[in-house]
């Protein structure tokens, strides 16, 4: 099960952001980088394309539209960690390994995923 089973009914429709990730165009050239370093560093608990897993939350959910969650919290995220506080997976730890300008590179390319499903 996806994690979007965790928020089924949250405003914003799930099902048809689902069906827009499903549908994701590539990214424009200049987030190819925010891409890869996702895939590396993110996808493995948040998903293909922000879609979320068993073990973390969609990115590509209204919680983390960036009137809720700023840019700097996923900064503050990767180097801090978080306590679980919207879902069910438990805390998140610290991404060392994850470098600043990766971190930007990665908040990129996941603002552009949601704005290509409508997450504004």
């Amino acid at each position: 099960m996806l994690a979007f089973g965790a928020c089924r009914g949250e405003r914003g429709g799930d099902a048809e952001v689902r069906a827009a990730l499903a549908r994701l165009p590539a990214p424009p050239p200049e987030l190819r980088g925010g891409e890869e370093a996702y895939r590396r560093q993110c996808a493995g608990c948040h998903g293909p394309n922000a879609v979320g897993t068993e073990k973390g939350p969609p990115l590509a959910h209204r919680y983390y539209e960036p009137s809720h969650h700023a840019d700097a919290s996923f900064l503050l995220a990767v180097r801090n960690g978080v306590a679980a506080h919207h879902w069910r997976f438990g805390d998140m730890p610290a991404q060392p390994q994850v470098g600043d300008d990766e971190v930007k590179a990665i908040t990129a390319y996941v603002r552009w995923v949601q704005r290509e499903v409508g997450i504004r």
